[in-house]
């Protein structure tokens, strides 16, 4: 994906500028595994908790894994400067447009829905981040990998529902929930 290697050139970059490279992200992500293959030094981060183990340096070159979501960008970014206010922090903002164009779309769906369904992969680290997202605004959310995977329980009582997706999710399969759902609501009616 040129936007996972945008991010890895973005810390090459900073590690050449002798910035200790700090990774926002999950350690075991496969595209994580990538950038610290190539930057073995790096620190990996994804909690608060994380960073209060990290050691001072001079310099911290932070970049993000390009699924999570911005909202936890930002706020481990500001938590990396007050935790080190004598470092220089510099911070290369390296999530993808996509995701964060989803992110944004999700925020403004959730606020129409009462379940939302998110199509992708189980290994899918942003299909995760948008049921997560969904389930921070107080709505319920389920990933499923194909039509197959909804479940009669998921709707009882539910009138509004929303469907989005991962950035990798094959534009058919996300139809194939869709018209599923559809269905759903058609025998509904006719009950």
């Amino acid at each position: 994906c040129p936007l996972v290697k945008k991010a890895h050139n973005a810390l090459a970059r900073l590690v050449l500028s002798d910035y200790h490279p700090v990774v926002i992200g999950k350690a075991d992500h496969v595209e994580v595994l990538g950038l610290t293959g190539d930057f073995p030094e790096a620190d990996v981060v994804l909690s608060e908790a994380d960073i209060d183990l990290l050691v001072p340096r001079a310099k911290m070159g932070v970049v993000s894994q390009t699924t999570q979501p911005t909202a936890l960008v930002a706020q481990l970014v500001d938590r990396l400067r007050a935790r080190f206010p004598d470092s220089e922090i510099k911070f290369i903002d390296t999530v993808c447009q996509p995701t964060k164009d989803r992110q944004s779309a999700l925020r403004d769906l959730c606020c129409q829905v009462e379940v939302v369904i998110a199509v992708g992969g189980t290994n899918s680290n942003n299909t995760h981040q948008l049921v997560k997202t969904s389930q921070s605004f107080g709505v319920r959310a389920y990933r499923v990998g194909t039509a197959a995977d909804l479940r009669d329980e998921w709707f009882d009582g539910v009138e509004t529902v929303g469907v989005t997706a991962g950035t990798s999710t094959l534009h058919e399969t996300v139809q194939e929930v869709y018209e599923a759902l559809q269905l759903r609501e058609e025998e509904l009616a006719c009950a």
